[in-house]
């Protein structure tokens, strides 16, 4: 089963409804964690992550989303905050449309209403998934749940198929693992042949 890569709205239809083209620097927050849910987001160019920081100050990322992928969709229909940061990993081009427009494109074009209840309730089925292998104590089980995940972003299915854009570091932040016991782990699972690392770059 394929992950619906979020929503992928027609640009001419965004702008039909008034959507704007902004820009954002590496490293700057599109929203923080806290506000209110003010526009649909959808990249065109580049890469976001979602992230929150604990207590003590260590980062936690939710996913990191590129091109052609939308963010902070399920938060439209509700007035409540943002639960976590959405922050430029890259510079970055996203088209945003108000929440009002928004729930106005959904009206009047039920067919991509359809698509944005499918992909929540994708996004739903994969987090149960991701919540379940987090739980674990094995760092292959939460390794393995987080590489599935994100290749189920993509087309191909087939072994090694899956360049991983991440680094050790975000690999570490997004199963809560040190990134000593996520490099160690990595060298377990390609001797187990479950991935292979090619001139330090991971194919799954």
């Amino acid at each position: 089963m394929k992950t619906v890569s979020c929503m992928n709205i027609d640009e001419a239809v965004l702008y039909s409804f008034g959507a704007e083209r902004k820009q954002y620097k590496k490293g700057e927050l599109i929203y923080r964690e806290n506000d209110y849910a003010l526009y649909y987001f959808q990249i065109t160019e580049g890469k976001v992550k979602l992230n929150n920081y604990n207590d003590e100050g260590k980062e936690f990322i939710h996913n990191i989303l590129g091109k052609n992928q939308s963010f902070g969709d399920s938060l439209v229909f509700l007035n409540e905050q943002y639960p976590m940061n959405a922050v430029a990993l890259t510079p970055v081009e996203v088209i945003r449309l108000p929440k009002n427009s928004f729930m106005e494109l959904l009206k009047t074009h039920p067919e991509i209403c359809l698509e944005m209840n499918k992909c929540l309730a994708q996004k739903l089925y994969y987090k149960s998934l991701m919540i379940h292998n987090l739980a674990s104590q094995s760092p292959i089980t939460r390794i393995k749940g987080l590489l599935d995940y994100l290749k189920s972003y993509h087309t191909e299915d087939t072994p090694y198929s899956y360049l991983v854009e991440i680094t050790r570091q975000q690999l570490a932040n997004l199963t809560g693992l040190r990134v000593e016991t996520v490099i160690r782990f990595l060298k377990k699972m390609e001797n187990e042949g479950i991935l292979k690392i090619e001139n330090k770059k991971i194919l799954y």
